[in-house]
């Protein structure tokens, strides 16, 4: 017998938990297994889970949603190893309707079921667990997204002025390779530094996403104060606040030495961004209820 590694695989998916109005939840029927779950699948090669998550929902479903608040990952054993699976609360973008599903032979039914009978429905005690989790957090959240822009061109090689550094070609792979993570939570307000850098990290989603991408020099490293910054920062988020929660979220990109001051008036520490990460703040009435910090891949 060959020897073996003595490291079990490990199958990485994501999904999300689909809550609707009245108290709703969506589930699926899986016939392969006979069982009533959450829609989640694997992981593309290269794929963000965010990204992934979106995707299957739509996959399995047919609905789009946006995701918010995230929940405990589920760990357990599978057959060919270990699963670990990503979950979020997600909305509907949309009004979420169903009826003209089309059954295959991954997902023969799909269907949204009041909280107690899916309780009752769920085939696993650790999907119960992880809806119980996600009706803990069923009031709808704002979402900010705060982005560090991807790798540019080194500054000390640049001759010219610094607010038209560009990217690198890596930062511009990095900046579509955001795409899919930010369209993950529906961002439909777009606010960048003006310079190059920054608008070029913020481009290819504002252009895949048809939202338009607004640029402010008071976020650029020339013209940015801790005062201003404070003061731009927060008027971004009482507008985020005056808009109804399915007006959806907004990303805001700048550069590191403006990012304490950003990260200051939203309420936490800085995180010491790398180029190209991000940080995701869920917000209820002007209070971070959960974070996320995310690299592309």
């Amino acid at each position: 017998m060959p020897p073996t590694s003595g490291r079990a695989r490990e199958v990485v998916s994501a999904g999300a938990v689909v809550l609707g109005p009245g108290g709703n939840v969506l589930l699926v029927h899986r016939p392969k297994y006979d069982d009533w779950s959450f829609p989640k699948g694997k992981l593309d090669r290269g794929e963000h889970p965010t990204a992934a998550a979106v995707r299957e929902v739509e996959e399995e479903t047919g609905i789009r949603i946006r995701l918010g608040v995230p929940l405990s990952n589920q760990h357990y054993p599978i057959r060919a190893g270990t699963k670990l699976v990503h979950y979020w609360v997600g909305r509907a973008v949309g009004d979420g309707d169903v009826s003209e599903y089309q059954p295959n032979a991954e997902i023969d039914e799909v269907a949204w079921f009041p909280i107690d009978k899916a309780m009752r429905r769920l085939t696993y005690r650790f999907d119960i667990d992880t809806l119980e989790e996600a009706l803990q957090q069923a009031r709808k959240t704002r979402t900010l997204v705060v982005v560090r822009h991807t790798q540019a061109r080194s500054r000390k090689a640049w001759r010219r002025d610094d607010r038209e550094r560009p990217l690198l070609a890596t930062g511009k792979v990095q900046a579509t390779r955001l795409v899919p993570i930010l369209a993950a939570y529906d961002l439909r307000r777009l606010v960048s530094s003006s310079s190059t850098r920054c608008v070029q990290t913020l481009e290819p989603y504002a252009t895949a996403s048809g939202r338009k991408l607004r640029t402010n020099h008071l976020l650029s490293e020339e013209d940015a104060t801790k005062k201003v910054v404070r003061e731009l920062v927060a008027d971004l988020v009482d507008e985020l606040h005056d808009q109804p929660a399915s007006a959806a979220g907004l990303v805001v990109c700048t550069h590191r030495p403006v990012l304490p001051w950003v990260f200051d008036t939203a309420g936490i520490e800085d995180p010491g961004l790398a180029p190209g990460e991000l940080v995701v703040l869920h917000l209820r009435k002007h209070q971070i209820v959960a974070t996320e910090r995310h690299r592309v891949p």
